[in-house]
């Protein structure tokens, strides 16, 4: 008899406000952007580690804000003005890793000051250690006011597993969430990877959510197990 294998269903996780765990680690990231459009300069710069959750804050202002995300590669001086459009808020992510092109960042942030709009960016690395060849553009950036995402304790870890487990509609026994979250890296695109992988493989192998297949998902994603 064949064996039936799952269907790659893909999850798309919940992004808005109510569904961001706010802990320790966020939380002044968090009273920021609570504080648009009463920002004392026309941005703010939200950075952390990759994995901090830097995305999905910026997804909740994004539609708070009725944002244009604006993707870097998209980015020149000719397509600003159709990229802006008449939005008075823009979100650019990853912005030291993925970097626009420097004129075109700087007519972008020029355009968004003259309507009194603000521009919400993320990155890994705080704007003072960015490199920034345009000086008039650095100068604009590094006055911004910016916030850091600390890396989640192990309460926001377990909170956001629990989360994504019921996002999925898959039940996880307690003592199987503690196993997984003393063995997880503390970063919340890991807690996504295992959710994802212990879901599949409960799917594949028709087997319970438990502590031994948890070891098995964790061996074969590299964690210690």
């Amino acid at each position: 008899m064949p064996v039936q294998l799952p269907l790659a269903l893909p999850h798309r996780p919940a992004l808005g406000g109510s569904d961001f765990l706010v802990a320790d680690s966020n939380r002044a990231a968090v009273a920021w952007l609570d504080a648009w459009p009463e920002w004392p300069s026309p941005g703010l710069v939200v950075w952390g580690d990759t994995g901090c959750g830097k995305t999905h804050l910026a997804a909740t202002w994004q539609l708070r804000a009725a944002a244009v995300l604006i993707a870097s590669r998209d980015l020149a001086v000719a397509s600003v003005p159709t990229l802006l459009g008449t939005a008075k808020a823009i979100v650019l992510e990853d912005v030291d890793r993925a970097p626009p092109e420097p004129v075109a960042w700087l007519h972008l942030y020029n355009s968004l000051a003259e309507r009194g709009g603000h521009m919400l960016l993320t990155a890994q690395a705080a704007p003072a250690r960015w490199q920034i060849a345009l000086p008039d553009l650095a100068s604009r950036l590094r006055a911004l006011a910016a916030v850091e995402i600390a890396a989640p304790d192990e309460s926001l870890v377990e909170a956001v597993l629990v989360k994504q487990f019921a996002d999925r509609q898959l039940r996880v026994p307690a003592d199987t969430v503690r196993y997984i979250v003393t063995r997880l890296d503390r970063s919340l695109g890991a807690v996504a990877q295992i959710a994802g992988a212990l879901d599949a493989a409960s799917l594949a192998g028709k087997r319970p959510a438990s502590i031994p297949l948890a070891r098995e998902v964790l061996r074969d994603a590299g964690f210690a197990a």
